[in-house]
């Protein structure tokens, strides 16, 4: 799976402190993954939300690396830099839209991975990306979003163009693709339910829609 192993996350450590830069160094490669789904018109926009909200938490890491050597100092101190606007603001905003864009991703490979299809058309990967999208994004899209979501499913690659696409078209047996998949999860799974719990212990989660 070049694509989704082409940069090591690290392992989550046990006090769950999320290290910035290698967390973002890891992450920077994974929005090329959306030029797999096709649909320009869907999935060109996540693509660069992702790419954007990276380069918007890489700037505020770079301007002090030392106050912001983990995800958690740059919510603390933007929560008391930034006051009643926060978290609705700065890096906090960005890598809560980048968790979500992250979390259609992790679920919709969780869900091929876990063998999920629709029987009747097995090498379809809509029932796959439904359910990713009623978990990760549908809630904070408008109804607008959400009609062209539910309506790109019928554009989406099959699951065994999508699994060469991930490998850079190299031809590779499903069950590899699939292994390399569960491999990817594994490492990237606990990083991200990592910020959701922060996002939740901190009250930083926002409900509204885009």
């Amino acid at each position: 799976m070049a694509l989704l192993l082409e940069h090591e996350f690290k392992p989550l450590p046990a006090d769950k402190q999320i290290e910035t830069l290698p967390f973002l160094e890891a992450v920077a490669h994974l929005p090329p993954f959306f030029d797999c789904l096709g649909t320009p018109i869907v999935y060109s926009p996540v693509k660069a939300d992702l790419a954007g909200n990276i380069k918007k938490i890489r700037a505020v890491y770079d301007s002090n690396p030392a106050k912001f050597k983990t995800l958690q100092n740059i919510l603390e101190a933007e929560k008391e830099m930034h006051g009643s606007a926060w978290p609705k603001t700065g890096a906090t905003l960005a890598l809560l839209w980048l968790k979500r864009g992250l979390k259609f991703m992790l679920v919709l490979l969780q869900s091929i991975s876990d063998g999920e299809r629709d029987e009747e058309h097995p090498n379809l990967i809509r029932v796959n990306a439904l359910k990713a999208y009623e978990i990760a994004l549908k809630k904070y899209h408008g109804w607008m979003l959400q009609k062209l979501f539910m309506g790109s499913v019928y554009a989406l690659p099959y699951k065994s163009d999508l699994l060469k696409a991930l490998e850079k078209g190299k031809e590779v047996k499903e069950e590899e693709s699939i292994q390399k998949i569960h491999q990817f999860l594994s490492r990237v799974t606990p990083i991200l339910d990592a910020i959701y719990e922060m996002y939740t212990e901190m009250n930083a989660e926002l409900s509204y829609k885009a």
